[in-house]
């Protein structure tokens, strides 16, 4: 697969809605449940005020995914240095390398903006999650146990980290 990566611009919102709005519908990958327009997306990974990077792989002005890497805020309490990320690959193209591409774009920003550790939080029943941070080098080192859905099922959240 020829896949590029590039930054994420605001014009890219629109395809990045649509993409995690997919995954979203079919549930049980992600922790977000409810869909993105496309100014919501902008706000959240295109300009968000924590942002490090918001990386997308396309192939053919194709979009296939996207990775964003954020610090924390004062509600996510990571120590200082740490940062988290977040992945989402269009369904149906997951193992293609396009994972593997964004994370070597996001450990570049990582590198340039001193941070020292990624977080990875992946629902316990995101098998495919899971596997992807375990195959890019992350280790578990914490569970937050039975945190509740939007209709009150509660889901574990496994806590994975890649230091740098």
């Amino acid at each position: 697969m020829n896949l590029t990566t590039r930054p994420a611009t605001a014009k890219d919102a629109t395809a990045m809605a649509a993409l995690l709005n997919e995954i979203i519908a079919i549930g049980g990958t992600t922790a977000y449940e409810e869909p993105f327009t496309s100014e919501s997306m902008d706000h959240h990974y295109v300009s968000a005020r924590n942002l490090i990077a918001c990386t997308v792989a396309e192939k053919d002005g194709d979009l296939l995914g996207f990775q964003g890497l954020f610090w924390p805020t004062e509600e996510d309490r990571l120590p200082v240095g740490w940062a988290f990320i977040a992945t989402f690959a269009r369904v149906g193209r997951t193992g293609g390398g396009v994972g593997r591409a964004l994370f070597a774009e996001t450990v570049k920003a990582a590198h340039g903006a001193g941070v020292r550790t990624i977080d990875a939080t992946i629902r316990a029943d995101n098998t495919g999650g899971l596997a992807f941070y375990g195959r890019m080098g992350f280790t578990d080192y914490d569970c937050l146990a039975g945190v509740p859905l939007k209709n009150g099922t509660p889901v574990d959240r496994i806590r994975k980290r890649f230091d740098l």
